[in-house]
């Protein structure tokens, strides 16, 4: 089965939240045809968590929550992504904050 390439994803993704009335950025790009994907969600610039596109306990694409449960500051954070993108320079890096941003993004980037 084919796969829709990472750079159209992320596109995507980007063009739905600012159409929801969110936000997205890249804060790095990876490879654009098979990258992984590490989001950042907030919500009003709040409570920042991580995820990526992955695979569920079912084989079934899916968001799976990566990296630290709770950040002391805004510098963990971007020290946490920054380390996972020095390791694999494919990585795509994209913060979403929207409402229910882990819903959305599912909606948008885990089911392809």
């Amino acid at each position: 089965m084919a796969r829709i390439a990472t750079g159209m994803l992320v596109n995507a993704l980007i063009r739905r939240a600012e159409g929801a009335g969110g936000g997205a950025m890249v804060l790095a790009r990876g490879d654009a045809t098979a990258g992984a994907i590490l989001l950042l969600l907030v919500e009003r610039g709040a409570n920042p968590r991580f995820v990526e596109r992955g695979l569920g306990p079912d084989g079934n694409p899916a968001l799976i929550a990566s990296g630290p449960h709770q950040f002391a500051d805004e510098g963990e954070v971007t020290a946490y992504w920054r380390r996972r993108r020095a390791r694999d320079s494919d990585l795509w890096v994209v913060e979403l904050d929207i409402a229910d941003a882990e819903r959305f993004a599912a909606e948008t980037i885990a089911m392809n």
